[in-house]
């Protein structure tokens, strides 16, 4: 159970030490949909940072448009693949 508990934590620790970035500053790189895939699968740890630091935002406001919007809101809504065009339904047990 802890080592449940640790690999969590450092899952955690890992993934939300992306989310703060300065790489796509003013008149830098924009982000592009890849970053927005990335965006949207840490937005969650990035709403939680967000609440401690100034820094940190859950959307990249320095971006290529509507691809990056395509890319965050895909992985917002499908998370770590839950998002598929068609869902298989279960079937009663008569």
């Amino acid at each position: 159970m802890t080592r449940i508990l640790i690999l969590s934590l450092l899952l955690i620790l890992i993934v939300s030490a992306c989310a703060g970035s300065d790489r796509f500053k003013e008149g830098g790189r924009r982000a592009n949909f890849l970053h927005g895939i990335w965006h949207g699968w840490i937005a969650p740890f990035s709403l939680i940072l967000s609440f401690f630091g100034d820094g940190i935002r859950m959307y990249e406001p320095n971006n290529t448009g509507w691809t990056y919007d395509l890319g965050f809101y895909m992985a917002v809504i499908g998370g770590l693949g839950g998002l598929a065009l068609s869902r298989k339904k279960k079937k009663k047990d008569d």
